[in-house]
């Protein structure tokens, strides 16, 4: 009996060597980062803003390799399969570890129980923004004119999009009916929205910012519970008569379930190294974005509570895949 004892405690010291041996020797290798959109969008720069400054602090080169489709989840899906060894690394988000849940009950991975959370990377609200054309200037002035006039409002939306969300959380928030209109990219519905053929959408604080500085869009409303830096005199959907209503964008890192835990001990701890750096937090926030509690065990908690919350948004407006 003894003598078992004593393997058993024989093998877990070998093992515990072995493990600091792997965290002192990983990586060797150049690491992919996969992006699972394509190129130029906020996620794409999200990702592109810390695998410079990850690769510095890991020794070796982080390289962005762009995946689209199907909002994230092609991506997504691809790096779940992959080498539970530190060598990929996925980017997660709001739409395809959150808003995908909803949308498909087979999804072909579970962002519960197939990854290890490293750290959220950023989040954002979306605005609320208006053609000039209408004479609304707050929030109130819309909601009062949709309700009085059901179904003669309309928006533009991409598709499970995080301004998609916010808009279908709205709706059911504000008790309105407004009329969708769906729109396969973002700039397109940018353009309309700008032209008149559509009136009003959410979209991304940073992609807005330009229009409303021009004085080309209004803003009535942000996502976040509070007001967002970038936009001082644009009050919060939630100071606005809607306790509580949030709705962000947002992005972190994460790794494979199976990877060994001396690995993503070592990524996690450079990952909070690269989003406590001075200039990442300041180029971060002067687009408007705001770093959150940074680790895995706050931003496993936080994907966690995102899933169940989209999920219900989603079955209530009965959106389905596309």
């Amino acid at each position: 009996m003894k003598k078992a004892w004593l393997k058993l405690v024989s093998a877990a010291a070998v093992g515990l060597i072995a493990l600091s041996a792997l965290a002192q020797e990983y990586p060797i290798k150049p690491i992919k980062l996969i992006v699972p959109f394509p190129p130029g969008g906020t996620s794409d720069v999200m990702g592109r803003m810390v695998n410079d400054e990850l690769g510095k602090i890991l020794k070796q080169p982080v390289i962005v390799e762009n995946v689209g489709g199907a909002g994230g989840v092609v991506g997504t899906e691809r790096a779940s399969k992959a080498a539970a060894d530190g060598y990929t690394i996925i980017q997660t988000g709001v739409g395809q570890n959150a808003v995908a849940h909803g949308l498909d009950a087979n999804l072909k991975y579970n962002s519960n129980t197939d990854f290890i959370h490293l750290t959220q990377v950023h989040s954002g609200p979306n605005v609320l923004l208006v053609h000039p054309s209408l004479p609304f200037k707050t929030l109130k002035d819309l909601v009062d004119y949709a309700k009085a006039n059901p179904g003669k409002l309309d928006y533009g939306y991409t598709h499970a999009s995080s301004g998609h969300m916010a808009m279908e959380l709205f709706k059911q928030t504000a008790g309105v009916f407004l009329t969708g209109i769906p729109y396969r990219g973002g700039g397109p519905m940018m353009t309309d929205l700008l032209g008149g053929t559509i009136k009003i959408m959410f979209i991304n604080q940073d992609v807005a910012l330009q229009h409303v500085k021009a004085g080309k869009l209004r803003p009535l409303a942000v996502t976040s519970v509070k007001r967002n830096a970038l936009y001082p005199d644009v009050p919060s959907i939630a100071e606005s008569g809607y306790k509580g209503f949030e709705s962000l964008s947002w992005s972190g890192l994460s790794i494979q379930k199976g990877t060994p835990p001396a690995v993503v001990e070592k990524l996690e701890a450079a990952m909070v190294q690269v989003l406590s750096s001075p200039a990442i937090k300041q180029r971060l926030e002067s687009q408007g974005f705001v770093v959150p509690t940074l680790g895995s065990k706050a931003y496993t908690a936080f994907v966690a509570s995102e899933i169940p919350r989209w999920t219900k948004v989603i079955k209530t407006a009965g959106i389905t895949a596309q």
